[in-house]
């Protein structure tokens, strides 16, 4: 922001700005925004984002984001727990549950495997998906990670680690454009993709 504006709203405009998605011009219009607001509003907004760090956690089985120890799809006795779906991120998740199609569970690993940026295999949640296969009762593991280099290459190293345990694992039959990103594509060709998974 210029130099004539007060320091307090240009370190609010550059918070704004740090955040993925959103550029220098629209974090102004943020800040702008922020101080047009009632002192109230603001207090709650920023009491929001507290609680929402404090409070929010990782669910004890599928490390999806929740505020409980188990979150309430590991939870519902109604899911297929024998179908675990492997994800990036659980904006993922998100995706998923929109298609209203897919009843079994999830797990999610938080990144993708990509050694130049220093994300090695110790920095995802593959451990506790391998923990969970291990404890029984787990018949497919669908490796649903985005159509990139990174993702491919993630799916095929976990495939590498879940086949030796006998179990099958296929991944998603993309309908979805190489280099595509799930969180942006439409239900039904979630959908599709879904059901006409391949084999690993």
């Amino acid at each position: 922001m210029p130099d004539h504006n007060a320091l307090p709203l240009v370190i609010l405009a550059e918070k704004f700005a740090s955040l993925p998605g959103i550029g220098m011009k629209s974090a102004q219009r943020l800040a702008y925004h922020v101080m047009s607001m009632n002192e109230n509003d603001v207090e709650e907004f920023a009491q929001a984002l507290i609680n929402a760090k404090k409070n929010v956690r990782c669910c004890n089985i599928c490390q999806n984001l929740t505020e409980r120890e188990i979150c309430p799809i590991c939870d519902d006795d109604e899911r297929d727990k024998s179908v675990i779906c492997v994800v990036e991120g659980p904006k993922d998740v998100t995706a998923f549950e929109r298609t209203r199609e897919y009843n079994g569970v999830y797990h999610v690993l938080h990144g993708l495997l990509s050694p130049m940026d220093g994300i090695t295999p110790e920095k995802l949640r593959i451990k506790e998906l391998l923990t969970r296969v291990a404890n029984g009762g787990v018949y497919e593991v669908i490796m649903a990670t985005n159509p990139t280099v990174e993702g491919d290459a993630t799916a095929l190293y976990v495939a590498g680690l879940l086949k030796p345990l006998g179990i099958k694992v296929s991944r998603l039959a993309f309908g979805l454009p190489v280099g595509g990103i799930l969180e942006y594509a439409d239900e039904v060709t979630l959908y599709k993709a879904l059901e006409n998974r391949n084999n690993m």
